[in-house]
């Protein structure tokens, strides 16, 4: 059983190469990055999430489509026909020659002008101990921070235009909630406890400026 399907969004360097011998455009990148926090996620529950870097290692991404915005009326490509996924060091590299199609057109104009730059990806967390960890977080205004540790299913990698991370509502799948609510129902001096050490962290930042 999986959790529900969601969507993360990166600010990356999208790179677009040349066909040898032909006119025709690669658009090349990384959907996501392995051990790199987050912006602040969420909305009344506020966390950061981190991609630990096995979190792939298990993953179907056995028919995965290429996109524009998420929208599967606008598809770029499709994993064994013209899209290529990596898994490296540095997380998850694709790489697409989009059909010739007139959104496609615009898209690698756009890309090439810099004025889109952003790419996403989709995917559920198997509903298992283990595949997710939420713990405490020490950063001011900060819940929980999150790391997401087995990936059960990519679905899509995307170029967007409109980033989805900052001070917007992050869907998370129902064990994650769990996870949450369990924390949140801590012992009150935990809670004191956790707000102390944040207290004197503060003291001891400002007594360095």
């Amino acid at each position: 059983m999986t959790t529900g399907l969601e969507t993360r969004q990166i600010t990356t360097t999208l790179n677009l190469r040349q066909i040898e011998d032909s006119e025709e455009s690669v658009i090349e990148g990384y959907a996501l990055k392995f051990n790199k926090p987050s912006d602040i996620l969420g909305g009344f529950v506020r966390f950061r999430e981190i991609l630990d870097s096995h979190a792939l290692d298990e993953t179907d991404m056995a028919n995965v489509v290429a996109t524009f915005n998420h929208d599967q009326n606008q598809v770029l490509g499709r994993t064994g026909i013209n899209l290529d996924l990596e898994v490296d060091n540095i997380g998850l590299k694709f790489r697409v020659k989009p059909t010739d199609t007139q959104f496609a057109r615009d898209l690698l104009t756009n890309i090439k002008a810099g004025v889109i730059n952003q790419c996403s990806f989709a995917f559920t967390i198997l509903n298992e101990k283990g595949a997710e960890e939420w713990e405490d977080s020490e950063e001011e205004g900060v819940d929980y921070q999150r790391t997401i540790r087995k990936i059960d299913h990519l679905y899509d990698v995307s170029v967007v235009t409109t980033p989805a991370y900052p001070d917007t509502e992050v869907m998370v799948g129902s064990r994650s909630k769990e996870l949450v609510e369990a924390l949140r129902k801590e012992p009150a001096w935990r809670l004191e406890q956790r707000e102390l050490l944040r207290q004197i962290e503060k003291e001891e930042l400002l007594k360095g400026i």
